[in-house]
């Protein structure tokens, strides 16, 4: 077993380097939230390696798992096995949560085993191997003797030397070295300590350990494919009731594109549309053209005739109206003169 594959029993696991804070409790509104911003951000930031040993009440921790890995060991016991649970969020995002109860610290002060461990993530609509961890407290129960001083790691932890990796994204992979150091080959690396990690090799190497890696994903999933379809042959053939489909724990999920990330990408490409149209209109072109009379578009000549004819119809039409009244006046006036009024 290589000096990483210690590292990684005893509990090593790559997690984001920034405090995220203390929180009594989380909903899963919360966490959702939490989580969808930590695709965002997990982009941009490399995680560092390091361990998970007693953490406080309250406090919450990002990390990026394998989905086939086991939770690695964070120096708390717990009575209870873990359970899991899967709820649907929205129409289009499924939520998963792993919940561990009765936990204590061998050998400290604790007088019950109160601890609680939560850790949530997004099996669709999301990036499924970021994982977001919650540390509280619960109902209290009594901690077995057997198991009171037993303890659960060997300490000291070892001293990591690992730089930070880039885990989702573009960079993906991609290592990122204090400034001053220099990646050397194995030819003609110094000797590492034991506690080194991985420090010594070069790209060649961390493509082969990747494509290693992605070789055993592909491989988990055809088993698993081949699995399912094994049992919906055997229960087309019973005519029983089909089984229960297995949480498909791939990572076809990580593929599908968060809501937030397609509205930042549609606001960054509409952005760059109107940056076009108002950069010509600000930066374009600034010569002078010669002034043209809104009026140009008229012929004065024609303009005048039309004026006159008009004006010849304006008066014909006042004449005809004047006859009219002139006409209306003399018919009242001759009725006037009619047969008497007989008495």
């Amino acid at each position: 077993m290589t000096t990483f594959q210690q590292a990684q029993a005893e509990g090593l696991c790559l997690r984001f380097p920034n405090n995220i804070g203390i929180h009594r409790e989380i909903n899963y509104e919360l966490a959702v939230e939490m989580l969808m911003r930590a695709v965002l951000t997990s982009q941009n930031t490399p995680f560092v390696w390091g361990f998970i040993d007693k953490p406080a009440d309250g406090q919450i921790l990002l990390l990026f798992l394998s989905t086939q890995a086991p939770f690695p060991n964070d120096g708390i016991r717990y009575q209870d096995a873990e359970v899991k649970y899967a709820m649907p969020v929205g129409t289009t995002r499924e939520l998963e949560v792993h919940e561990a109860k009765c936990g204590f610290i061998p050998g400290s002060q604790d007088q019950n085993a109160s601890r609680v461990r939560r850790r949530y993530r997004l099996v669709k609509g999301g990036h499924s191997q970021l994982v977001l961890v919650h540390y509280t407290r619960g109902q209290p129960a009594p901690i077995a003797p057997a198991l009171a001083n037993q303890p659960v790691r060997a300490y000291p932890l070892r001293t990591i030397n690992e730089p930070p990796m880039f885990v989702i994204g573009d960079k993906a992979g991609q290592k990122v070295y204090p400034p001053g150091s220099s990646m050397h080959g194995p030819s003609s690396a110094p000797p590492m300590p034991p506690t080194a990690i991985g420090m010594g090799m070069n790209m060649s190497q961390q493509q082969a350990i990747l494509a290693h890696q992605n070789n055993n994903m592909e491989m988990l999933e055809r088993r698993r494919e081949r699995e399912r379809e094994q049992n919906r042959n055997r229960s087309g053939s019973t005519g029983g009731r089909p089984p229960r489909p297995e949480d498909d724990d791939s990572g076809d999920d990580t593929e599908q594109i968060a809501t937030r990330t397609l509205a930042f990408t549609r606001y960054k490409r509409n952005h760059d549309l109107m940056n076009e149209v108002f950069r010509q209109a600000a930066y374009g072109d600034k010569k002078e053209r010669p002034y043209t009379s809104p009026y140009s578009i008229f012929n004065k000549d024609d303009l005048e005739a039309k004026a006159v004819k008009l004006e010849a119809e304006i008066e014909t039409l006042k004449q005809k109206s004047a006859s009219r009244k002139l006409q209306g006046a003399h018919d009242i006036s001759m009725e006037s003169f009619g047969d008497p009024i007989p008495v």
